[in-house]
């Protein structure tokens, strides 16, 4: 454990030497900004492609349709400038001046088609001074990616895990930390948390999804102070990009089927989109004969729609309104299980969840001029759910809202933003045992009330080879009393092809038991929280060089990732100390994961793509001398992806391939001998394939995840007496639900 001195002496260690290294000599690079727009209406396009023709380097426009891309070390070079339904265009370029480009609208004839350039599925954000990865909804087109949690299984970064397999509850994990340490956004609002942390990320359709940005380690100070492990910032669709009509519907071979469909129109200045999402149940499935549904029945309903006005860079006023209506259904459990007529039996073992949460938010910028601006962000989430596990009944609602008033201020090439923040939330919880034969003792009231005000400042410095950020704010807590959280980044670009980063900062969050690990409730396990939690801390520190490439036709990146984060009071629940109990309390010994990461990207003529990342992950707690691994993480996980999407065909064919490790898990020595299980799972490896036929704007889609059908054998511990003593549904570390085949449609 690090003492506050040692902390201190280690973040000033950290920032001198960033300081230093910032000093050092470099190569400036020259940055191109321009602007694209639709040549017949002059509206701005966002999300363009703007790339260097044979070189790796490339962006995207923003909402606004500019960009600011590095210019190539070679005195003349040739601007691409791809988005779809529309005509590509070249522009010869030797000068970092500003340039306007016009796009026309692609004509297509039945007889001849026009061939526009591919929309890049995924890239490292080479501007931002902590490494981002961009993830684009082309890259969501590669798979059966139904929700949020599916649309990182091409990403090395971070990993959907799934945490109840009866409900099918998953979370983010980032640097083999639980999804509870990074911080999830949704359009930059931290919306996600509490009680919406649970089933919130599965709720969002990917087809609601206009990119995804990933960022490990600690980051910007702006939206807070809880990100510890990294943060995953959801951009949903905004009206000015999508289509009048887009329609998306899927259907797989466990009989599960599911509906999109948005809308975007404009009227009187304003542009709105509207989008329904709908999932309808699959069938009752046991294909390893345990008895229970490998995946659960979910009934979804949700509606968003979103209204703009203005254009974030160049009005004077700018404003952004998102509405949200979610209604969801899950039950799960024995295959008999009848939700209405089995309700907390004692004779047939099921789980449900119903819930609905009504959610808004506001993003308004007002601009003074051209150096200075106000920003206003706000938020409201509201979640009441009812839950059964088994003979547990779980009662819950939350209310929670977010305020941030920010000022911004440009000088030269830098950037100030400070401001005012206010967080409040509210969370009941009602805790009962419908029969309780094995006297367990957590039912109860757990009510909580957080008013947390703060103030930040952060100061961006750009200069022509590197990029610093230095942000700290201070938040007052009603349990915590006042405390401070400071961080810093940087970004150096030590060759005209290689980046280096560096970050360092501390993240500190207060924890919410049962809304955060409704596993607890699953099984048959007693939890005991031993005395008053305090807030969990933690101090990060991460590097990471990225180095790009371009041969003749073939281009790419290579990046090497290192992260290292110590707490100095974590709180998890112990599933070694008994297995009949899962035992909470603060643990201010050593724990600390360490993380490595390499990845390799290889493009070929736009047309083969292919990702080849390794992960090594070394996350344990120290308990009398001995280093415990923290069960179900991988020490070791490969991913391999190939995509082949030739600009001249209609057909495209993506596949990716999953290696695991073995993996910790929960001692079961005391347990009767029939119910122990291994020290370490197995290693295993899961392959994924999907073709795509496209015309003109419909495409059909198929495919096939977990390819060669693995899954665990029996994931639920003590299956046969679901109401007895050793009943656990924590022991899933591996696919439960075999082989799914798919078909969809897109347009």
């Amino acid at each position: 454990m690090l003492s506050f001195q040692e902390e201190y002496a280690m973040k000033t260690g950290i920032y001198t030497l960033i300081l230093l290294f910032m000093t050092c000599s470099g190569l400036p690079a020259e940055i191109l900004r321009g602007m694209v727009m639709d040549d017949s209406t002059g509206a701005a396009l966002a999300g363009a492609n703007v790339s260097w023709q044979g070189t790796p380097i490339g962006t995207l426009t923003d909402p606004d349709g500019n960009f600011a891309i590095e210019m190539p070390d070679q005195p003349e070079s040739t601007l691409l400038v791809q988005y779809i339904g529309f005509a590509p265009d070249t522009l010869t370029v030797t000068d970092p001046s500003f340039v306007l480009i016009s796009l026309k609208p692609a004509t297509i004839y039945m007889d001849e088609v026009t061939v526009v350039g591919q929309q890049i599925a995924g890239f490292i954000d080479r501007e931002t001074a902590y490494k981002t990865e961009v993830i684009t909804d082309a890259e969501f087109t590669k798979a059966a990616c139904c929700d949020l949690t599916g649309c990182f299984g091409s990403n090395s970064s971070v990993e959907a895990v799934t945490t109840n397999i009866i409900t099918h509850t998953r979370e983010l994990r980032i640097l083999g930390l639980s999804g509870v340490y990074n911080q999830v956004l949704i359009d930059g609002m931290p919306l996600i948390q509490g009680l919406t942390y649970t089933y919130g990320i599965s709720s969002y359709p990917s087809t609601l999804i206009e990119n995804i940005y990933v960022t490990k380690g600690v980051n910007s100070v702006l939206q807070g102070f809880e990100s510890i492990s990294g943060q995953v910032n959801v951009e949903l669709k905004t009206p000015e990009k999508e289509s009048p009509l887009a329609i998306n519907a899927y259907g797989n071979s466990f009989g599960e089927t599911q509906y999109n469909a948005t809308i975007s129109r404009q009227w009187k200045g304003w542009q709105t989109l509207l989008a329904a999402h709908s999932v309808q149940p699959a069938r009752r499935i046991d294909n390893n004969a345990d008895q229970f549904t490998d995946l659960p029945l979910l009934t979804r309903y949700m509606m968003y729609n979103k209204w703009q006005y203005g254009t974030k860079n160049d009005s004077r006023w700018y404003t952004q309104i998102g509405l949200r209506y979610l209604h969801e259904h899950r039950t799960g459990g024995q295959v008999t299980y009848d939700a209405e007529q089995d309700r907390a039996s004692t004779q047939v073992f099921g789980q449900t969840v119903a819930l609905t949460q009504p959610e808004i938010y506001l993003k308004t910028i007002r601009r003074l001029n051209a150096q200075h601006r106000l920003a206003l962000f706000a938020s409201t989430v509201y979640q009441d759910q009812e839950a059964y596990f088994g003979t547990v009944q779980y009662q819950a609602d939350q209310f929670q809202g977010y305020a941030n008033l920010q000022y911004e201020r440009d000088w030269q090439t830098h950037t100030l933003r400070t401001g005012l923040s206010l967080r409040y939330l509210t969370l009941n919880e009602d805790i009962r045992f419908l029969a309780n034969p094995l006297e367990r003792t957590y039912d109860g009231i757990y009510n909580k009330t957080d008013v947390i005000p703060g103030v930040f400042a952060e100061q961006v410095f750009n200069w022509d080879n590197a990029t610093v950020i230095v942000g700290v704010r201070a938040d007052q807590h009603p349990d915590v009393g006042m405390f401070i959280t400071p961080r810093a980044l940087l970004k150096y670009r030590l060759l005209p092809q290689m980046d280096v980063r560096l970050s360092a900062g501390t993240g500190l969050r207060t924890v919410n038991i049962f809304a955060e690990n409704v596993n607890l409730l699953a099984s048959s396990r007693d939890v005991i929280i031993a005395g008053d939690l305090d807030p969990e801390r933690a101090a990060s520190f991460g590097a990471n060089a990225t180095y790009y490439y371009a041969w003749d036709a073939i281009s790419g990146h290579l990046s090497v990732d290192v992260y290292h984060t110590r707490f100095s009071n974590q709180i998890f629940p112990d599933y070694d100390r008994d297995p009949r109990q899962a035992y909470i309390s603060n643990f201010k010994g050593e724990s600390a994961s360490n993380s490595l990461q390499a990845e390799l990207l290889i493009d070929v003529r736009e047309t083969i793509n292919s990702k080849i990342a390794y992960n090594f992950l070394d996350v344990y707690r120290r308990v009398d001398g001995e280093k415990i691994e923290l069960p179900f993480n991988a020490q070791h996980k490969v991913l391999t992806t190939l995509s082949y999407r030739p600009l001249q065909s209609n057909w495209y064919v993506d596949g990716s391939l999953h290696w695991y490790g073995e993996q910790h898990l929960p001692d079961t020595s005391t347990l009767p001998a029939d119910l122990q299980q291994p020290p370490v799972s197995e290693a295993y490896f899961t392959a994924n394939l999907q073709l795509t036929r496209r015309w003109q704007r419909l495409e059909i889609y198929a495919g096939v995840e977990n390819l060669f059908d693995y899954r665990q054998e029996h994931p639920i511990l003590s299956w046969e007496d679901p109401f007895g003593p050793y009943f656990d549904t924590a022991f899933a570390w591996g696919p439960t639900k075999g082989r799914e085949i798919y078909l969809g449609v897109r347009y």
